[in-house]
């Protein structure tokens, strides 16, 4: 009973420091600030859905707005001096309503320049942004960490190698369970890719430098375009791996199936032999041509929606709530990421099975 009580002390310890940092991050928070009339700890966060240009500087500082801002800010300071003649010339009520205009535009204009909005990429514009360098980072980490898990592979598995092996293992066990070992071992490198490169990413953006990294705009303190976000917030990504996905799966069907495969989108059998009841069929097949292009965009917007409000949720309680209360949330998102990861490529090996089934043809009766 005794060696049981220093235990329990430290642990009364630790949850009494977490419930005084949690009110005092309550307190440092916006709630509480605004309750005490103070400034947050935390400035108040701007979400930005579009990818923000990184490299060059020139494109980054284009798509701030950096050149307006400045020009505004110049257009802000002649504005009081060209108030005053008319100040002089006329009577008093006027000259209030020309300086309260020109204040206005000064505050308008100073605004501006204080919080530069980045606008999105042009169609035929190319600039490496904040999602693309946190995707080339997440697989370069990836390479890494399996490069190291193989590099000096033996009997007795190291810490990393085991890791590496459980992970590889989890993945080719589920294969194996919905499309068989055969077809499992050959959609491995596709499915195993997609697994790893939501979840590693995933991860590495609950890491404290990509909230802390960037650029900030001359003269102001707060970052305005991050130089690391990740990559699943950007709708190209998960749209390049819903894409990938899809050719995967159509062309394993028709590996599998051969030009038969197409049989079950375009099914013109009977209704070209005459056959009115063929009419369901090409109805049905119609049907199976869009849910099969339906597949891309849910895969796209499951992925993206949920991983982007995960974001969201995060950078709001930070600034209502920093310290312990944003622990919990971090704790959710490595859920989060396990299970968006998980669902797509599960997902993926699900279609995979269906498209190399061999599907029976019906239309040998007469």
């Amino acid at each position: 009973m005794k060696s049981q009580k220093p235990g329990k002390h430290i642990a009364l310890g630790v949850g009494a420091a977490l419930l005084i940092f949690l009110f005092v991050g309550c307190g440092l928070g916006a709630v509480g600030s605004a309750i005490r009339g103070a400034s947050p700890l935390v400035p108040e966060p701007e979400i930005h859905l579009p990818p923000q240009p990184v490299f060059p500087a020139a494109k980054r500082d284009q798509h701030l707005g950096l050149g307006k801002s400045q020009a505004a800010d110049g257009h802000a300071a002649e504005e009081p001096a060209k108030a005053e003649a008319p100040k002089a010339a006329d009577d008093h009520g006027a000259a209030k309503t020309v300086q309260n205009g020109a204040a206005q535009v000064a505050e308008d204009h100073g605004a501006e320049g204080e919080k530069p909005h980045a606008s999105p990429l042009g169609v035929g514009e190319f600039a490496v942004t904040n999602t693309m360098l946190a995707a080339w980072l997440g697989s370069a980490v990836i390479i890494l960490v399996f490069a190291l898990g193989a590099r000096k592979a033996s009997l007795v598995p190291g810490r990393l190698q085991s890791l590496v092996e459980s992970l590889i293992e989890l993945v080719l066990n589920f294969a194996t369970g919905v499309a068989g070992a055969a077809m499992a071992r050959k959609a491995l490198p596709i499915v195993g890719t997609i697994f790893f490169f939501i979840l590693f990413n995933a991860l590495l953006a609950l890491f404290p430098f990509y909230q802390f990294m960037g650029f900030k705009v001359a003269g102001g303190d707060e970052i305005q375009v991050h130089l690391f976000r990740s990559p699943a917030t950007d709708v190209n990504m998960p749209l390049a791996l819903a894409i990938v996905s899809f050719v995967f799966v159509e062309f394993w069907g028709l590996r599998a199936n051969g030009i038969g495969y197409l049989k079950k989108f375009f099914a013109f059998g009977k209704l070209l032999r005459g056959k009115p009841a063929g009419l369901i069929d090409v109805f049905v097949g119609l049907l199976e041509l869009f849910s099969e292009f339906a597949r891309v965009i849910s895969l796209t917007f499951r992925l993206f929606g949920n991983l982007t409000a995960g974001e969201i949720v995060v950078v709001m309680v930070t600034y209502l709530a920093p310290f312990v209360a944003i622990e919990i949330f971090f704790g959710l998102e490595l859920l989060v990421a396990f299970i968006q990861a998980a669902i797509f490529a599960a997902l993926t090996v699900v279609f995979l099975s269906l498209a190399v089934t061999k599907h029976e043809s019906h239309e040998e009766h007469h």
